[in-house]
Formats: C-alpha cells, structure tokens, sequence
C-alpha cells in the first residue's frame, strides 16, 4: 500500500473586515493616507476655498482618524473621512465667518497621461468655466454634485457625509445638474 503524503495542516490567516486595507494600525492609516489624501484636500478646498486650510482641515481629519478605534472604522472608512473633513471645514467655516465663491476647484481625477502644455491651458480654462458655473450653484447642490462625480461616492456614502437623504441627493444633483446645462457654454454641455 503506497504512503498517502502528509499535508501540513492548513493554519487559519485572520482576515481584515476590508480586504484591499492592511491589517495593521500603522498600514491601515498610511493605505488610508495614500487613497485619500488627495481626494480630501481637493474636496475641502471646494468648500473652504484656501487649499492651506483645506490642508490644515485634511490632517486633522488623519489625526482624527488615529484617535479612533480602526475596527470601528474599517468597514465604512471613506464616508467617514469625508464625513470627519466636511464636519471640520464647516466648524472653521463657522468660526471665520467666511464663505467666500468658489473660485477654482481643484479636480483630482484627471484621465490619462499628462497633456501638452496648450492642451493644458486649454483644459485648465475649461475648469475654470465650470467652476464658475457650479459656484452659481446652491452649496447643498454644488457638494452632492462635487461628490457624485468629482469623488465618486455612491448615495449612501454621499448620505452619511452630508445628512441628507437619497431623495434629497437624487434632487439636488438632478436640479443642479439641469441648472448647470442652462449655464455652461455650449462648447461644454457634451
């Protein structure tokens, strides 16, 4: 009778509750850092209008984020971090008194590779078109729209950053998204 080979036995790996994040304290807020990071900034800058406070506000959100429990965190960690940045630059918001138009909107998602200087220009004075445009919007539909589409949230995760509810979200995008087509110049409608 032949030897049936030994299999060594299988020892259980613990899995993190999100998978495409490190298990560890450290890497969990250094992966966080890295995705998102830039997306923050952008997003605080669009409701601050000052990229050093939007700074300002995005590391304290990241210290924020050290202060919590990571588990309790985990599963959920963008709403919350965007949560966490809106709720900091309102309170300074609040603070200063100081809700200036928008004036330029930082757009982090850029498709492709890095275009030619007049290429460049070009699309650079296209955003700041459509900055202008969505600075004539309401605030309520100028953020459910930045984060719909500049930051790609899905409508519960736009829900838990801002309070609003999905109805709401659905009508505040539609509406603004009809006011910016009667807006834009035709050259940017399609």
């Amino acid at each position: 009778m032949p030897a049936t080979p030994t299999v060594p036995p299988k020892i259980p790996v613990p899995s993190p509750i999100h998978p495409s994040l490190p298990p560890t304290r450290e890497k969990f807020i250094e992966q966080a850092l890295v995705e998102y990071e830039s997306a923050l900034i952008g997003y605080a800058s669009t409701i601050l209008n000052d990229l050093d406070l939007a700074r300002d506000v995005v590391q304290d959100t990241f210290i924020r984020l050290c202060q919590q429990d990571i588990e309790k965190v985990r599963e959920n960690l963008k709403s919350w971090l965007f949560t966490v940045c809106r709720n900091r630059a309102l309170d300074l918001l609040r603070k200063d008194k100081r809700k200036q138009p928008l004036a330029e909107i930082q757009w982090q998602k850029i498709a492709g590779p890095e275009l030619p200087p007049d290429e460049k220009s070009d699309w650079q004075d296209r955003m700041n078109q459509v900055a202008a445009c969505l600075d004539r919007l309401t605030s309520n539909q100028r953020e459910v729209i930045i984060l719909k589409f500049q930051q790609d949230l899905s409508y519960r995760e736009i829900q838990a950053i801002t309070g609003l509810n999905p109805g709401n979200i659905g009508f505040l995008i539609h509406a603004g998204l009809k006011r910016l087509r009667e807006i834009l110049p035709k050259d940017l409608r399609s």
